[in-house]
């Protein structure tokens, strides 16, 4: 399966991801275009919302917080996350279950 959120890099793997603050709770909602959605509980204010972004893939991809970075988008919804030392075939059979909604067919 094509993961165009999903990206090979030196040193690991880039996550294009849509965030939406102030959520509910934290969830990874599905594929929408060509970034991941996910829904968080922090407002984005003072960088809470990128610092749960960070914490929430770090926790889900069952990897320290120091291995999780911001790479773009720190003032958008539309961010790029840098997993270190994580091969992409890794990631993508840790998230696939969770991003296997496209949002983009569901709303058709």
């Amino acid at each position: 399966m094509d993961q165009p959120w999903l990206r090979p890099v030196p040193g690991g793997t880039e996550l294009r991801i849509l965030v939406q603050p102030r959520a509910s709770r934290d969830q990874l909602v599905g594929v929408q275009g060509d970034e991941l959605k996910v829904r968080l509980a922090a407002p984005p204010v003072d960088g809470a919302a990128n610092a749960a972004c960070c914490a929430f893939f770090a926790k889900l991809c069952k990897l320290p917080k120091s291995q999780v970075t911001l790479v773009t988008g720190e003032s958008s919804r539309h961010k790029r996350l840098l997993l270190n030392g994580v091969e992409s075939a890794t990631v993508a059979a840790i998230l696939e279950p969770f991003a296997g909604v496209d949002l983009n067919a569901a709303s058709d």
